[in-house]
């Protein structure tokens, strides 16, 4: 039995509404992690721009300030910034998280827990960058 026109509509619908929740949580936790992290390293690098922002692509890393900036903080700070840098870039973040000593997925438990809710809501809610 072939699915009648008002059954691909409405499949069609909920798809959209749960990518659209899904982009809304993303950034939520996405904007978290940066306040977190420390809005310097995202965007225009301003809380005026922070407080702007209104979609992941206004809060993206810099890459180039936070390789520069992420030696003499704590391990906690270089592992979750190097998190954060992955779900942008897979290969610098990939490359970050190597340097500041994460082996694997449990490496990331030693974060606390608000940060580590940061990452398992970024994981659950990614839809690509």
């Amino acid at each position: 039995m072939h699915p009648n026109h008002h059954d691909v509509f409405r499949t069609l619908a909920e798809a959209e509404v749960r990518e659209r929740h899904a982009t809304e949580a993303f950034f939520d936790a996405w904007k978290h992690g940066v306040a977190l992290a420390g809005v310097r390293f995202f965007g225009q690098g301003t809380r005026e721009a922070f407080d702007l922002a209104r979609t992941k692509w206004d809060l993206c890393p810099n890459v180039g300030l936070i390789k520069k900036a992420i030696g003499p903080m704590s391990s906690g700070e270089k592992v979750f910034l190097a998190a954060l840098v992955s779900f942008y870039d897979a290969h610098d973040g990939g490359a970050m998280l190597r340097r500041v000593g994460v082996q694997g997925l449990s490496d990331l438990g030693g974060l606390d827990a608000e940060r580590r809710e940061v990452i398992a809501s970024l994981l659950l809610h990614y839809a690509g960058w």
